[in-house]
């Protein structure tokens, strides 16, 4: 999704506008947003094509047409203003992956899948075609997947059978490669032309390609209608026999959308336990989905027909402006109030310099107990190599203060990059302060693990050298699904969004709903905290007034605390969550018996967990302290560094290095060879980069693995925690989807 541009108008109809979603010859795709929060896609027609009064007259009768379109596997129009100085319609908004994404990225689906597939998109060509409408685009690119079936989209170019259709004169309708052969040729494309392009999206499901080939268009439409269907790879013959019937060159010899529903045996999916997709894509489903999901913020909801507190202005989606140039460089005075702190007395390395791993953290700020915690779990991981044979090296570790702002973080990012001793930093703390750092880290290459920083996506940046090393918000929703659903008797899931938490709440909440109906066919009431709100007495009798089983909240520690005594006086025992950030003392003490058997899934674990045993007894003996949440993440993430560093100087100057294995002792790890014995030259922080992106660690905390494509990551293990006699209480690992 693009940002607004300047002449795009904030509001449609009873949308407010929060981006781009695309643009072509017949208009603009918009993302909106109602009052009463619900998304939807809006087309708007451009003024050159909103002034023909024959377009208009056309336009409004594919929009009537459109709103006859009656199945759960089309995207349903939910509103349209013909009349309106530039027309437009609205769409339910799907943020779900397309077809053509999950086989790119998976490959061919198994034929029990593409069955489904076909019945459920013929049975919304059928809903197409009995409103007098044909698609004329079938593709993979307007079907999206979601876990309980695919969601046929994109009436843009759809025509009333009787006219003609929307576009540009003498233009081909439609995409290459999924043309029935009568649009090719330039003859009306009907009913059959759609089930014709249902048949290629079929074939491509099934064997990851086009079955009439890719190259240049003309030898991709020649082929269209003078070459016979490539079907290789489909050896189930009913399959075979269905896309070949499908494929008939002749319109007339192809079934009808009605008839086609008939010939497909394969039993339409109830929900996601029917298990239509196989468990690895159900999963990609989920993560891309989270990957659509960094919008802006929700407006607010009123819980009664009076006028509610003012909403705030319109917020443009998140983005970073990234100067080129110009920076200010800081004089040797600029840091004097900032914590600066080095190893001393570590050894250093044979060329004579250190090897040293920053600590970018918030020491003093309002995330300064998780940034001490941080640094602490860095520093044990540090003496912990530091204390093996073998090694021609040694580590250090240097520690700034960002004080929890974006501003100081910039300045501490700038000094990390020019201290040519750091090879990798650990941090920052929290978002605001990543999303500062970034450019200063990316134009200096300089490896950065952070594993508290956790909205769904920063900007990409060209050298790609930061990792977000912990699941974010959004991922964090799927176990918080996990543990309430499947529990006995829960089937409507109430949540509560507390715009108080910033964009953590907002990206938790608005993804555990997309998640539950997705993944378990639950149904949800989300309901808004409005602004200003201390009383939720009414948001959450309300909320139980829908008959809710469970509830989870989303939003601040003094929110949580307001809503667990609501819950409470209403005698409200059922399953209770809340995201991490509520997790601490001020939820203790604010909620008092009313905060008893709440849970939370968590990015951290405990000290108590067994893999962390050896790591707490440890921390226990250099700091005198039991390890606090984020620090064993800490430790992870730095021993992932070192590990990634010694496989870099046993591996030698290609930079491929020898992998090393975790060795039992709570998470560290050492090299499968020795290292070798000369002269050892600190490798490049481009190197180490890629040598972080290409590892995987087994850590106290998770398992690591890291996306090629944005280095978040792979392995997202959380963790489960209870309120039992006011105390957080670590319960494990939190409970993964399984479809």
């Amino acid at each position: 999704m693009d940002d607004l541009r300047p002449g795009d108008p904030a509001r449609i109809g009873g949308h407010r506008l929060v981006g781009r979603l695309g643009a072509g010859g017949m208009g603009v795709v918009y993302l909106g947003r109602t009052d009463a929060g619900a998304l939807a896609a809006i087309k708007v027609i451009l003024p050159e094509h909103a002034g023909d009064e024959d377009f208009r007259a056309r336009f409004r009768r594919e929009a009537e047409a459109a709103r006859r379109v009656d199945s759960p596997w089309a995207v349903p129009v939910t509103d349209a203003d013909t009349e309106a100085e530039r027309p437009w319609i609205a769409t339910e908004f799907v943020p779900g992956p397309t077809l053509s994404g999950v086989v790119a990225r998976r490959g061919p689906l198994p034929v029990r899948s593409v069955m489904a597939l076909g019945r459920l998109l013929s049975r919304a060509l059928a809903a197409v075609h009995g409103a007098g409408l044909v698609h004329r685009d079938v593709k993979p690119g307007n079907v999206l997947l979601t876990a309980d079936g695919p969601r046929l989209i994109d009436f843009g170019i759809a025509r009333a059978a009787d006219t003609t259709a929307l576009t540009a004169t003498g233009l081909l309708v439609g995409t290459p490669g999924f043309l029935a052969p009568e649009q090719v040729s330039g003859s009306t494309a009907g009913p059959e032309g759609d089930v014709f392009s249902l048949g290629c999206l079929l074939a491509y499901a099934a064997t990851g390609r086009t079955p009439f080939g890719g190259g240049a268009v003309d030898a991709v439409l020649y082929r269209t209608v003078r070459a016979a269907p490539d079907l290789d790879g489909v050896d189930d013959a009913s399959l075979r026999a269905l896309l070949e019937h499908c494929l008939a060159k002749e319109p007339g010899e192809r079934p009808s959308a009605v008839g086609l529903d008939t010939l497909i045996p394969q039993d339409v999916p109830a929900g996601a336990a029917a298990g239509w997709l196989p468990e690895d894509v159900v999963r990609l489903i989920a993560d891309l989905s989270i990957a659509l999901l960094a919008l802006p913020g929700i407006d607010a909801t009123v819980t009664d027909e009076r006028p509610g507190p003012p909403r705030p202005g319109s917020t443009r989606r998140r983005t970073l402006l990234f100067a080129a140039g110009g920076a200010v460089l800081l004089g040797t005075g600029v840091f004097g109030a900032v914590r600066l702190t080095r190893e001393e007395a570590a050894p250093r390395g044979k060329s004579g310099k250190s090897w040293v791993i920053g600590v970018h953290a918030d020491l003093t700020g309002p995330g300064a107990a998780a940034g001490r915690a941080q640094e602490r779990g860095v520093r044990l991981a540090v003496d912990r190599f530091n204390s093996r044979d073998g090694h021609p090296f040694r580590l250090a570790v240097k520690v700034l203060d960002d004080r929890g702002g974006a501003g100081r973080s910039t300045r501490v990012a700038e000094e990390f990059t020019r201290d040519p001793e750091v090879l990798a930093v650990i941090g920052p703390t929290g978002d605001a302060a990543a999303e500062a750092a970034l450019p200063a880290y990316d134009e200096a290459a300089l490896p950065v693990l952070t594993v508290s920083a956790l909205q769904i996506a920063f900007p990409a940046r060209a050298n790609g050298s930061f990792f977000q090393a912990a699941p974010s918000y959004a991922a964090l929703s799927v176990p918080v699904v996990s543990r309430i659903l499947p529990r006995t008797g829960v089937k409507r899931l109430g949540i509560l969004i507390n715009r108080s938490g910033g964009q953590a709440a907002y990206q938790a909440g608005y993804t555990a709903n997309l998640m539950a109906r997705d993944l378990t066919g639950a149904t949800t009431h989300p309901r808004v905290v409005p602004p200003g709100t201390t009383d939720f007495g009414p948001v959450v009798a309300d909320l139980l007034a829908h008959r809710r089983d469970a509830v989870f909240y989303a939003g601040d520690a003094a929110g949580a605390a307001r809503v667990a005594h609501a819950l409470a006086s209403l005698s409200f025992t059922g399953p209770r969550m809340a995201q991490h950030t509520v997790m601490g003392a001020e939820f203790l003490e604010r909620a008092g018996a009313a905060a008893e058997g709440w849970e939370f899934v968590a990015p951290f674990t405990h000290a108590t967990a067994p893999a962390a045993a050896t790591f707490a007894a440890a921390h226990q003996g250099r700091f005198d302290a039991e390890p606090a949440a984020w620090s064993a993440e800490a430790y992870d993430a730095a021993e992932l560094v070192a590990r990634a560093l010694a496989g870099l100087v046993g591996g030698g100057a290609d930079g491929t290095g020898a992998r090393a294995t975790p060795s039992g002792d709570g998470g560290s790890a050492r090299p499968t060879r020795p290292p070798r014995k000369a002269e050892t030259v600190p490798p490049t922080r481009s190197a180490l980069t890629a040598a972080v992106a290409a590892t995987r660690y087994e850590g106290i905390s998770r398992s690591y693995t890291f996306d090629k494509d944005n280095q978040s990551l792979v392995g997202r293990h959380a963790h489960l925690y209870r309120v039992e006699n006011r105390r957080y209480r670590y319960l494990g690992p939190a409970p993964e989807w399984k479809s």
